[in-house]
């Protein structure tokens, strides 16, 4: 026996199977790189880059430099902030909420996912998770209990489920189902049809939709929420976040949405988990909430313009795509030279100092795909396109 293995925990296993967040592994390469000199433009990760509105920092600093802001919080969070999240998702989605029952702000809405899967899946519950899809989906799922079957989404059925194909299956044990729509990575919208569609499917089979809806206002013009659908309430719990919409991603502020039976359910869990969330913060993100369209045009006229330049790497790398995409993110097909999206990614990398993401990291369907994040000035994105044409010369 080894002298040191009666020093060994084993861990639990709830995490067997599931690994280390691929970024997490992933920067730590990059930063080796840069400690060797590579100076290496990440274009992997879709944390932005540009700050929140002056007005949502300044309500932040005053009200943290009141003394008697910082002590535990409502479990159900701020009235304040619960009232601003129901007048956005009336002002943007025309969804009526009620504030004191079918709102939850979350400290980020990644920690919802978990809460969620913790809340209602017992061991050997099927959860179904999109392919290509978010890979904390899957990761959650599992450590939850869960036993997770994907469903495929394609690129010639627009990345939309395919529920002709949903129906061959068992469903007698499905519990819960991500969607996710502006859906990452492949930044397809959302269509009402596809959103009935679902609806109906849920009703069917007694399945809760899980909607993720980070993406809504991102190079979109036409903001969707799938609890606007009549009778959604009945089978849909919506996740919505900051940190996309209102450059608020290291702020940690999420909300869950749907009905008061769904949110009491959650919260049974979250108040066991959280103390609440600081109320500077909860009160700067309702300050972000009464920003008008001239925001959100501000923020998406630079990512259009980076968009454009990314056009370009994708063109260089001789990929192909979609110019009509939602999202943080421009996915795209890569040549049929490459094996897979981590084949061109590595080359990339080593061959020019250049991350992107590839798109093997969000299930088997995306492995013919990477995926390149706008959170990068457009002189990056200069740079990166020299170094690729100084490789590809």
């Amino acid at each position: 026996m080894d002298a040191n293995s009666k020093n060994v925990i084993p861990v639990a296993d709830r995490l067997s199977g599931i690994q280390e967040y691929y970024f997490s592994t992933k920067l730590r390469q990059i930063d080796e790189m840069n400690k060797a000199g590579k100076d290496v433009i990440n274009l992997g990760i879709g944390s932005p880059d540009l700050p929140p509105h002056p007005s949502v920092i300044k309500t932040l600093a005053d009200e943290a430099a009141k003394p008697n802001q910082h002590g535990y919080q409502n479990y159900k969070g701020s009235p304040v902030l619960r009232n601003a999240i129901a007048k956005w998702y009336k002002r943007w989605y025309d969804v009526d909420l009620k504030p004191d029952a079918e709102i939850l702000p979350l400290i980020g809405s990644k920690e919802g996912i978990m809460h969620i899967c913790m809340t209602y899946i017992n061991p050997g519950d099927v959860v179904l998770i999109p392919n290509p899809g978010y890979p904390t989906y899957k990761s959650a799922a599992t450590i939850a209990g869960a036993n997770v079957k994907s469903y495929t989404l394609k690129e010639e059925n627009s990345w939309r489920p395919d529920f002709d194909e949903l129906e061959k299956e068992d469903l007698q044990n499905v519990k819960l189902m991500f969607v996710n729509y502006p859906q990452m990575p492949t930044g397809q919208l959302p269509s009402r049809e596809m959103f009935v569609d679902l609806i109906s499917f849920a009703k069917k089979h007694r399945i809760l939709i899980c909607h993720d809806n980070p993406y809504s206002f991102i190079l979109n013009d036409h903001p969707m929420s799938l609890l606007s659908l009549e009778g959604a309430k009945e089978v849909v719990i919506e996740l919505n976040s900051f940190s996309k919409s209102h450059n608020m991603a290291g702020w940690r502020v999420g909300m869950l949405c749907g009905s008061k039976e769904r949110i009491e359910e959650v919260l049974r869990f979250k108040s066991n988990m959280d103390s609440g969330m600081f109320l500077p913060l909860q009160l700067a993100a309702a300050k972000a909430l009464e920003l008008g369209q001239e925001w959100y045009d501000s923020v998406n006229a630079v990512y259009r313009e980076r968009r454009n330049k990314v056009f370009s790497i994708l063109d260089l790398l001789q990929c192909t795509y979609n110019p009509d995409q939602a999202g943080l993110f421009v996915w795209a097909a890569i040549p049929k030279k490459y094996k897979n999206g981590y084949e061109l990614s590595d080359e990339i990398l080593s061959g020019a100092n250049v991350f992107i993401t590839p798109g093997g990291i969000f299930g088997t369907a995306g492995e013919k795909y990477i995926r390149v994040s706008l959170c990068s000035k457009e002189e990056k994105l200069d740079e990166a396109i020299q170094r690729i044409e100084n490789l590809k010369n």
